[in-house]
């Protein structure tokens, strides 16, 4: 047994070589980073800052609430902004080659969304499986509920990217014919939601979940688009402008230090985000622009470059899975007695940090073994689909529609259930919009294929 793994990390090891010396010269390489270093420092900042316990069940909170000293480290914490930056850019990207080679923006979509929705469901069903099974051997019904609300915790970032990528065709032609204009209306508009909410009206400030991302998707459609130049003359006004105008929200203004929710303060920064966390994502994009010659040059060295190639070959699996491990480290560790529970924000528990960080890199490491396979597999291919009209093309328009609505709701209900039974209705619909998807994803293929043979 022992062997075969050892053969099979092997073979793994040799794609991944491979792959990574077959990367075209034109890929821009620092996006692949960017995104890399993004979600491995989201990882990294949940599991340092999200507290799990275990007293006769399973419990969790944040372990800035009692460390305020720790409020500002996350400015450095913070990158999904990034991970939205990247998006934007590389979805832009793809778009525009896929419509090169002849295919349409509804191929392209069932396409992109291939790699987001299996790893997700796989996902899904595992920790709904696991959530039945539990209750079924008698399992506390609360301790369920917040194992699988801590687990479905990525979610909540994923509706909202999910949402920005069906939406890249409509912003793709906004930023064509609008530019930077459209970003700027974007920021407006989430200013508009953040004074409702400090009038004491917060419903009107849920938009902001959508448009605050959306605004930094379209930072990466307007970059990869040239109107965002790669030069110190454009980067370091923008990383200095963005700094001081966060310090003037945060310090001077009424936006708090944190860039993560922490509960029961009146303005959070990212439930919903606010034009505070819009400025540190200014920040960032002008940082990023400054990098990207150097950090394109230093990937063209073949050993990071396999880093940043393996790394993304598994990113959605690290990102879904990451909260899971914690569960499952706290479920084995905790009631066990294996690691002690020292109250949050002690010199115990601050020092218990990095054996804690080990245990859960081995079991993410374990989880991506197992399930990463799923996501390289719904690798986009590169066909393409051509063009169509008639009842053919509007089945497949409205079946892409209703699914990606259908997923996107399901997993928004999934991450509105809080920490209660987990929400059997709102999984099925999600798995209904997936199975939609799948649906119109194999006709496409198998209309290619048709197409080639009688070519």
């Amino acid at each position: 047994m022992f062997e075969a793994l050892l053969r099979r990390a092997r073979g793994a090891v040799r794609a991944l070589r491979r792959s990574a010396e077959g990367t075209p010269p034109r890929r821009d390489r620092l996006m692949d980073l960017l995104r890399a270093v993004a979600i491995s420092m989201v990882v990294l900042g949940h599991w340092l800052l999200v507290s799990v316990t275990y007293r006769d069940r399973i419990g969790g909170g944040s372990a800035l609430d009692v460390l305020p000293w720790a409020r500002p480290l996350t400015w450095l914490f913070q990158v999904m902004p990034i991970f939205f930056l990247v998006g934007g850019f590389s979805n832009a990207a793809s778009l525009d080659a896929y419509r090169g080679r002849g295919g349409t923006a509804v191929g392209w979509l069932l396409g992109r969304t291939g790699r987001l929705v299996a790893p997700t469901t796989t996902l899904v069903v595992a920790v709904g499986a696991a959530a039945l099974l539990a209750r079924m051997l008698g399992a506390d019904p609360r301790t369920v509920g917040m194992a699988v609300w801590l687990a479905c915790v990525p979610l909540w970032f994923l509706v909202v990217y999910l949402a920005a990528v069906f939406l890249t065709p409509l912003m793709l032609a906004l930023d064509r014919r609008a530019g930077l204009a459209v970003p700027v209306a974007l920021v407006a508009l989430v200013g508009l939601g953040d004074a409702a909410r400090l009038l004491g009206r917060p419903v009107l400030g849920q938009a902001n979940f959508l448009l605050a991302w959306l605004a930094v998707h379209q930072l990466g459609i307007a970059w990869r688009e040239g109107r965002l130049a790669a030069r110190p003359a454009v980067a370091l006004p923008m990383a200095a402008g963005g700094l001081a105008a966060l310090v003037a929200l945060t310090v001077a203004g009424p936006y708090p230090i944190s860039m993560v929710a922490i509960p029961g303060e009146r303005l959070q920064n990212t439930s919903p985000p606010t034009v505070a966390l819009l400025a540190l994502a200014v920040t960032q994009t002008g940082l990023a622009l400054l990098l990207h010659d150097r950090g394109n040059r230093w990937l063209e060295r073949p050993r990071p470059w396999l880093v940043v190639v393996a790394v993304n070959s598994a990113i959605m699996t690290i990102f879904l899975w990451h909260m899971a491990a914690v569960v499952i480290a706290a479920l084995a560790l905790y009631p066990t007695g294996l690691l002690p529970q020292p109250p949050t924000g002690s010199a115990g528990w601050i020092l218990l940090r990095l054996p804690w960080l080990a245990v859960l890199a081995m079991i993410l490491a374990v989880l991506v073994a197992v399930f990463g396979r799923t996501e390289r597999r719904a690798r986009p291919s590169p066909g393409t689909d051509s063009a169509r009209t008639g009842r053919i093309g509007a089945l497949r328009t409205a079946t892409t529609v209703t699914g990606a609505a259908a997923v996107i709701g399901g997993l928004l209900g999934t991450a509105l259930a809080g920490q209660g039974a987990p929400p059997v209705q709102m999984l099925l619909v999600y798995l209904a919009g997936a199975a939609l998807l799948r649906f119109a994803r194999t006709r496409r293929g198998s209309g290619d294929r048709r197409r080639r043979q009688s070519g």
